[in-house]
């Protein structure tokens, strides 16, 4: 959090000092998941020219990952080496669970994973429903009545009527 003094702003436009405003500046780097990606630099030489600093930026991709928590697409900007980390977890929200807040690199990726811990807890914390064995064997018999149906309604319907109107 930083805060300015800045004062109302005149008419003129310029500042009353003596006031304080709060303003939120983040880091425009900690709105994606970076997975321990820095900007590399090594020396190198080219020609005569002498030493020259070479750098490389990490691989930052814009992807579109589904959350099964909160059953939507989250937007985010991610590495590629993240996104291979995201893939062995088996999603986001598996990732973000998994990975410790002390790894959490970004203040996006602080804030779902705190949204998916509660969504988890939340539904850790409702009462589980369990059908009797009777009610259960029920319900069985009607989806094997219905499967039933499906495959005469099937069976009759890949009979040829061609050969049936020949016959008659």
């Amino acid at each position: 959090m930083r805060r300015d003094l800045m004062g109302p702003v005149n008419v003129d436009g310029s500042h009353q000092s003596g006031f304080e405003v709060a303003r939120l500046i983040v880091n425009p780097t900690q709105n994606g998941l970076i997975r321990a990606q820095n900007r590399e630099s090594i020396l190198g030489r080219v020609g005569t020219a002498g030493e020259t600093r070479r750098t490389w930026k990490p691989n930052v991709q814009e992807k579109r990952l589904f959350s099964y928590a909160l059953d939507r697409h989250i937007r985010v900007k991610v590495t590629t080496h993240a996104l291979r980390c995201i893939d062995k977890a088996g999603g986001i929200d598996e990732y973000l669970l998994k990975t410790p807040y002390q790894r959490m690199d970004t203040e996006m990726g602080l804030l779902w994973k705190a949204k998916i811990e509660k969504l988890y807890q939340e539904l850790g914390q409702a009462e589980a429903f369990f059908f009797s064995p009777e009610e259960e064997a029920r319900i069985e018999a009607g989806f094997e009545e219905y499967r039933a149906a499906r495959r005469a309604a099937k069976k009759s319907s890949s009979q040829d009527p061609a050969a049936e109107g020949g016959a008659s």
